[in-house]
């Protein structure tokens, strides 16, 4: 089937990719610089079939698609950091409920308002550790145009699977800047679905039923009665304070997601093979770093890097690896080295880590980051 190219923006790109996950159901707040998301789902949700509501709040956005995704449909919101903060509580009932939905945080300078249209990556542990406990998530970061679309595809296919919110954790430049997009035919594409019961008979929502740990989830409005709270539950959904029904609770929630890291990580490579000092970079900071490995490499310095297109589950066995056997690792991103801290942890004190680190509001210039690396290199 011909494939259709376009040139695209990020936001747009993220759009049609999750138009083409299945998306059904969209509810958000306009906000900087996340806003053409709702625009463009505004206009093209309709036509499929599917609804838009713009709510009067974050807070009422994310209720509404996980109120959404629990009578079947695949639901999506997306915001800024200052929304997102106030999407935590909802995130963490998302996460005990086993709701899968997909949000999208294009990332600007914080905290609170910060810089409304300049980019920053300080959101990272925030997606992590954002909501209050212990709990499952996934994080996809999006490198380029292109994996705005196919990072969103995932995002959706991920949540399906595992029955777990998936964040796609953009940035102002990733979202806005555009690029040409070789779109792949519907027919190419792998969709998933979340896994459904055959039979009403016996029916628990919280049961494990797959070999992942991923209960079977029955959509509402369909003759299935199942309880859904924020409090620890048993296997039919119904509050329990009893220890032993926490403790495996909670142990599933997290098994399913580490039981299966291997298959969620997810990374790029670039002349690792000998590499004396690597970089270890996500979203737009990884652009400026891959142009200043090369430049390293022109300069007769054995530089390589490794892009996270996942960044939760943290790619542990990898960056251990890579860590044996480097001098040193340069972590640049536009925080204060929130990213810079797991590696950190996984690599086991193997290489030193060299923290590069802007907060600014503007991106890196790879004359930055070469800098660093040659300073690693000595």
């Amino acid at each position: 089937m011909p494939r259709t190219v376009k040139l695209m923006q990020g936001n747009e790109a993220c759009t049609v990719g999750a138009l083409a996950a299945g998306l059904e159901f969209y509810a958000g707040y306009p906000i900087t610089p996340s806003t053409e998301i709702a625009e463009l789902c505004a206009e093209e949700l309709p036509k499929v079939g599917g609804s838009f509501i713009q709510m009067e709040d974050e807070i009422a956005s994310a209720a509404a698609i996980i109120g959404a995704s629990l009578t079947g449909k695949k639901s999506m919101t997306a915001t800024s950091g200052p929304g997102f903060s106030l999407m935590q509580e909802l995130l963490g009932y998302a996460s005990l409920c086993e709701v899968p939905v997909v949000f999208v945080n294009v990332q600007r300078v914080g905290p609170s308002t910060g810089m409304p249209t300049s980019p920053a990556q300080g959101d990272v542990m925030q997606a992590r550790w954002g909501t209050h406990g212990d709990h499952p998530v996934i994080v996809l970061s999006p490198g380029n145009v292109k994996e705005c679309f196919e990072l969103t595809v995932r995002a959706f296919n991920l949540s399906e699977r595992y029955r777990v919110p998936a964040i796609v954790l953009m940035d102002e430049v990733i979202g806005h800047m555009r690029e040409k997009v070789e779109l792949p035919d519907a027919s190419e594409l792998v969709i998933e679905s979340r896994p459904a019961p055959k039979s009403r008979v016996g029916y628990k929502p919280y049961a494990a039923e797959t070999d992942g740990g991923v209960p079977l989830m029955a959509p509402f409005g369909e003759g299935y009665r199942w309880h859904v709270t924020g409090l620890f539950h048993d296997e039919t959904g119904f509050p329990s304070n009893k220890p032993e029904v926490a403790d495996r609770l909670m142990r599933r929630l997290a098994a399913k997601i580490d039981r299966n890291e291997p298959v969620i990580r997810d990374f790029v490579t670039e002349s690792l093979d000998d590499c004396e000092v690597a970089v270890i970079s996500f979203g737009s900071s990884a652009m400026s770093a891959l142009s200043a490995v090369r430049k390293a490499r022109a300069a007769g310095i054995k530089a390589g890097m490794l892009r996270l297109r996942t960044i939760w589950p943290f790619p542990d066995e990898a960056v251990r690896e890579l860590s044996s056997r480097v001098k040193a690792i340069v972590v640049p991103e536009m925080n204060l080295g929130q990213v810079a801290l797991e590696v950190e942890r996984a690599s086991r004190c193997n290489a030193k880590v060299a923290r590069v680190s802007k907060v600014n509001g503007e991106l890196f210039r790879p004359e930055e980051i070469l800098a660093a690396i040659m300073e690693a290199a000595k």
